[in-house]
């Protein structure tokens, strides 16, 4: 007897039907992107385990119940790569990038970590990621920010918000976890498990906590934004100036902590509307400063800032009606002449940059059309004796109805019908 084979819970296919939204996605990032300078890299999915001890922070979920951890053949500890930020870093010392004055970089791929799967959230996910490094202005800031908003508007994402916030740096973050510490002390019987055991390591992990006990007991919580240094403070101002400057509208939100120790000063999250298609868990986008991490993992003193949007959770937010850019074309060519012409038709179409699927079952014509219709065509054209002789081709709209006859002989005439590409790899002649 056969034994089914079924997918890991939480490592999800990702089909036909929604394979082309998430290449609508992709493009348009690496449009966006490119237009403000960023390069692409391609980053490998598996890493030693030290760069995420050493990077993300050994207190954060990820490290301590999160990671996927082995033991190869030769005895190392590798780690199928949790967040792409630290690998990132990792290829920018190792490929000596920190010779140019900044390096814009972006990339795309699978992260892997084993929590709980929940909506628009698995054990594989995929993100995309844009980082600058080199720079440490609050107006670079901000237009890594604008960048990532247009992006959304460019795929028609409404209801989104940017919420900021600053961390401080290695001078004012110390005095304010000792004045956090403090308050959280006085309400370590109402925090979560979670919270109340790391409450020494890590107090600021209590604000960002989703658990009903943990927001009402910090719901009173000093604010960081209150004990930035001078530096931080103006730092903060001029993002928020530059962010009002390019019309990108955000609000402040002191309580926003993010879950990796490796960020300072600026952070920000961009959210979907509450009680929207992705429910509690609504974080679409998120990222942050990170100056001190080149350093920490063996690089120069380099400033750095970047994000990490979740493609799961914004494939939910998009109209997959737009991910279709070209109609369908659906040819029938009855009888073996007729395919013969159609395969030549069927090529110059493809040089102009239609999409067409060719009908090799036969048949009748009724079960043709069936056919077509189950793979969504837009069109079907159909070629029998009576085309091959009248040297035109039947082009029947296969959503609005009506048909009409084109010269065979005549591609782009047939491309300006649907209303497809016409300019392609290569140019048809007719």
């Amino acid at each position: 007897m056969a034994v089914k084979v079924t997918s890991i819970r939480g490592f999800n296919d990702i089909l036909p039907a929604t394979s082309g939204l998430w290449s609508h996605i992709e493009g348009n990032a690496r449009r966006v992107f490119e237009t403000y300078g960023f390069s692409e890299v391609r980053l490998p999915v598996l890493e030693k385990t030290d760069l995420f001890l050493r990077s993300i922070g050994d207190t954060t979920d990820i490290i301590e119940k999160q990671m996927y951890t082995f033991t190869d053949l030769h005895g190392d500890s590798l780690t199928l790569r949790p967040e792409g930020t630290a690998s990132l870093v990792r290829a920018y010392i190792e490929g000596k990038l920190y010779t140019e004055p900044v390096a814009r970089l972006f990339y795309t791929g699978p992260m892997f970590r084993y929590e709980r799967p929940q909506k628009g959230r698995y054990r594989q996910f995929y993100q995309i990621g844009a980082e600058v490094l080199g720079e440490d202005s609050p107006v670079l800031d901000a237009e890594t920010i604008e960048m990532l908003w247009v992006l959304m508007n460019a795929l028609g994402v409404e209801g989104v918000v940017v919420e900021v916030n600053s961390l401080g740096c290695a001078e004012c973050r110390p005095a304010y976890k000792e004045t956090l510490l403090g308050f959280l002390r006085g309400k370590a019987d109402c925090l979560c498990e979670n919270c109340a055991r790391r409450i020494e390591t890590n107090p600021l992990r209590a604000l960002d906590c989703k658990a009903e006990g943990c927001r009402e007991a910090t719901d009173t919580a000093p604010s960081v934004v209150d004990s930035l240094c001078q530096s931080c403070s103006e730092h903060f101002k001029g993002l928020k100036d530059a962010l009002e400057q390019r019309g990108v509208p955000f609000q402040v939100n002191s309580r926003m902590v993010r879950g990796l120790d490796y960020y300072t000063r600026t952070t920000f999250e961009v959210t979907a509307r509450a009680g929207g298609a992705l429910g509690a868990q609504n974080a679409v986008a998120a990222g942050g400063r990170y100056d001190g991490l080149v350093e920490e993992l063996g690089g120069p003193a380099t400033p750095c800032f970047g994000f990490a949007i979740g493609m799961e959770r914004l494939a939910m937010l998009v109209d997959k009606t737009l991910a279709k850019s070209q109609p369908l074309l659906y040819l029938i060519p009855m009888g073996e002449k007729a395919a013969a012409v159609g395969a030549t038709l069927v090529r110059a179409l493809r040089d102009l940059g239609l999409s067409v699927v060719v009908d090799y079952r036969g048949g009748a014509l009724k079960g043709c059309m069936k056919r077509a219709d189950r793979v969504s065509a837009d069109f079907a054209l159909i070629i029998g004796d009576n085309e091959i002789e009248a040297g035109t081709l039947t082009v029947k709209n296969m959503k609005e109805g009506g048909q009409v006859n084109i010269d065979l002989r005549s591609p782009a005439i047939v491309a300006a019908h649907v209303g497809g590409a016409t300019t392609g790899t290569a140019r048809a002649e007719g």
